[in-house]
């Protein structure tokens, strides 16, 4: 099961307040394959799709893609308001590195195509 601080219900909750178009959409995140260390997260505000896990709490609702419940399992969503780095940030229990600018990881099973920079070596990612 994935978690939220309660900060990241926070601002999510008042992100989707914003959204009146839809009362099902949640922030919807996923991971693919890519970025510099072989996974990626994915989010955006959608709908879900079939077999998706809907994790609900505060107002705010987090649903995880059903092809990455399992490298996302564990996880706690947070929300950072840093001045450079802003947004909601995944720590992610599955994660053995991530690169440098933190939008890719490699697993600790080490399952990853792409080529991996060494930990904490940024990407080139804005």
């Amino acid at each position: 099961m994935m978690t939220l601080t309660d900060r990241a219900i926070q601002e999510l909750a008042k992100l989707l307040s914003n959204r009146a178009n839809s009362t099902t959409a949640g922030l919807r995140l996923a991971v693919r394959r890519g970025g510099c260390a072989g996974w990626q997260y994915e989010m955006k505000v959608a709908d879900p799709e079939p077999g998706d896990v809907i994790v609900e709490a505060g107002g705010a609702r987090l649903i995880v893609a059903a092809d990455s419940t399992e490298r996302l399992s564990g996880c706690e969503i947070d929300y950072s308001d840093d001045l450079t780095d802003a947004g909601f940030k995944v720590h992610n229990p599955h994660a053995a590195r991530s690169c440098g600018c933190g939008t890719s990881f490699e697993t600790t099973d080490g399952a990853a195509e792409s080529p991996a920079l060494p930990d904490g070596e940024a990407c080139g990612n804005p």
